[in-house]
């Protein structure tokens, strides 16, 4: 396995398509906007104005794209991934979307004599440029096995979670795991605030106790800098919970810290703070203060 498609290079897909390089990989690379990949493509990707030409004579298909709807087009619309590679190709979607969907996309492509994983995967940005990504893959395990050295270039902790569907179901619980650390972190550096604290000496003392967390570590200094730099959109996090908690009404199951962390960050969405990263989120206690 050499020649590898790779469909979506933004934040996340545009480090993975380096390290990739870095490997030895083969990269074809597909973007809607050529102009904003120019970087990589300097450093060697080749760039196809086209999905079905990028992913036609490829022997693995990476997919990272933005939302489901984004998913659905680039494996069901016209000239897509599924009508466009050759046969036997491994199509491998890194999107965090809905499990029902890659479970639909594994059984199209199971029919069509393609093999289908589901490989989310976890870190960030900072994850991402360091080859340092958690890779939660779903679907055969022969067919993970297969895939390992293309995991590996881009990430260290990678873990097979079960049949097609399971890897996006491991990273929703990520994300509601996420989702309540945040935002104990926002509430808490709220009321060091208003209690007249210093920040900054809060964070020393606690990052390293039973408190500390990597979204303290990432996220902490951030906020008290004001840097809302997205090293994962809020809109997507919006996204993610919104899966999860869909997910979770189908088993039955009431998450009530997820129900309310993600109404703040619709709320801050619908303010105009989509492109902001997820550490924005301090904005809706900064509001909540001003009242």
């Amino acid at each position: 396995m050499n020649k590898i498609a790779f469909i979506g290079v933004g934040i996340m897909g545009r480090s993975m398509v380096r390290n990739l390089m870095k490997a030895g990989f083969e990269l074809h690379i597909y973007a809607r906007t050529r102009s904003k990949v120019e970087d990589v493509i300097s450093e060697g990707a080749t760039f196809h104005d086209t999905i079905a030409d990028c992913v036609k004579d490829a022997e693995a298909v990476i997919t990272i794209v933005g939302f489901p709807t984004d998913v659905e087009e680039v494996y069901f619309d016209a000239g897509n991934i599924l009508d466009s590679a050759k046969e036997g190709a491994y199509l491998i979607d890194m999107t965090t979307t809905s499990p029902m969907l890659d479970q639909k996309i594994a059984e199209e492509g199971t029919k069509r004599g393609f093999h289908v994983l589901d490989a989310p995967v976890t870190g960030g940005d900072t994850g991402a440029k360091n080859g340092t990504l958690s890779i939660l893959v779903g679907g055969s395990r022969e067919d993970y096995e297969a895939c390992m050295p293309l995991f590996e270039a881009m990430g260290t902790n990678i873990n097979y979670q079960g049949e097609s569907g399971c890897g996006q179901h491991a990273k929703l619980a990520n994300q509601i795991m996420i989702a309540g650390t945040l935002s104990g972190v926002c509430e808490a550096l709220t009321y060091a605030k208003a209690k007249g604290l210093d920040l900054q000496t809060v964070l020393d003392s606690v990052s390293t106790g039973a408190a500390g967390s990597k979204q303290l570590d990432t996220f902490g200094p951030k906020i008290l800098a004001g840097d809302y730099a997205p090293g994962f959109f809020l809109k997507h996090f919006v996204k993610d919970m919104k899966l999860a908690l869909t997910e979770a009404n189908m088993s039955n199951l009431n998450l009530d810290v997820l129900s309310q962390v993600l109404a703040n960050y619709e709320l801050l969405q619908a303010e105009g703070c989509g492109d902001l990263g997820t550490q924005a989120l301090i904005k809706y206690y900064e509001e909540e203060m001003d009242v």
